[in-house]
C-alpha cells in the first residue's frame, strides 16, 4: 500500500526545522568569518561585529524554537 503524506504537516515542526538550520549555518559562518579574519588581520571590531551578529542569529532562532515549543505545548491541551 502506498504510503500517503501527513495530510497537516505541523507548523512548529517547519520552525522547529528552520531554527536548526540557522544554528548550524551561524556556527559554520562565525567561525569562517573569525578564522578568515585572523588570517587576513582583520581589525578586532570586525570580530565584535561577527560575533554580535551570531548572536542576534542565535537569539532569533531561540525565540522561535520557544515559539514552537509554545505551539506544541498549547496543542496537546
Amino acid at each position: 500500500a502506498p504510503k500517503h503524506p501527513d495530510p497537516a504537516p505541523d507548523p512548529a515542526s517547519a520552525q522547529i526545522r528552520i531554527a536548526s538550520i540557522v544554528i548550524i549555518v551561524t556556527m559554520i559562518v562565525w567561525i569562517g568569518a573569525s578564522w578568515i579574519g585572523g588570517q587576513v588581520g582583520l581589525p578586532t571590531r570586525f570580530a565584535f561585529l561577527f560575533d554580535l551578529i551570531a548572536l542576534a542569529a542565535f537569539f532569533w532562532a531561540l525565540v522561535v524554537l520557544f515559539q514552537a515549543w509554545r505551539k506544541r505545548q498549547t496543542k496537546k491541551d
